[in-house]
């Protein structure tokens, strides 16, 4: 068996994760051009999908969706002359900013993740219900212990 053929046949992790991710990804956009918001990019996820509404430090989306801090402050400045976020002083500490969805960022998000929640709803239709929320679960332990996220830091006990 070709190698190509056999990864269409038995895609591995890496695979699936990111034909999943990329169609995801072109329907997310496509509809949210058709609501209004034609100009982002899947790049600005790194931002858009781990921002919070009252705002979020730069060093936090960079951890949260795994992209250095300089990326973040690119996407940051795209976002801004785009008209998603500004940047403002952020108040636990002045030294510190903060980048804050505006209006219309704020627009994006809750299309975004009502789009996102009817495709989520679509898969859960098509597999049932308790299928989907497995596969939510067990693939979020996966993803958890591919990323580190699983780890117990805490000491042992003396």
């Amino acid at each position: 068996m070709r190698r190509s053929q056999r990864k269409q046949e038995e895609p591995d992790l890496g695979i699936l994760s990111s034909r999943t991710l990329f169609s995801l990804q072109r329907e997310l956009f496509t509809r949210l051009s058709e609501q209004g918001h034609p100009r982002l990019r899947p790049r600005h996820g790194a931002v858009m999908a781990y921002l919070d509404e009252e705002g979020s430090r730069a060093t936090d989306l960079a951890a949260q969706s795994g992209q250095h801090k300089q990326v973040i402050g690119t996407l940051v400045d795209e976002l801004v002359e785009l008209g998603y976020v500004e940047r403002r002083p952020d108040p636990a500490d002045r030294r510190a900013k903060l980048i804050v969805p505006t209006e219309k960022g704020r627009d994006h998000m809750v299309k975004s993740d009502a789009i996102i929640a009817a495709m989520e709803a679509e898969h859960a239709r098509a597999v049932g219900e308790q299928a989907y929320a497995d596969f939510k679960r067990v693939f979020k332990e996966v993803a958890d212990r591919q990323t580190g996220k699983d780890r117990d830091d805490t000491p042992p006990p003396d």
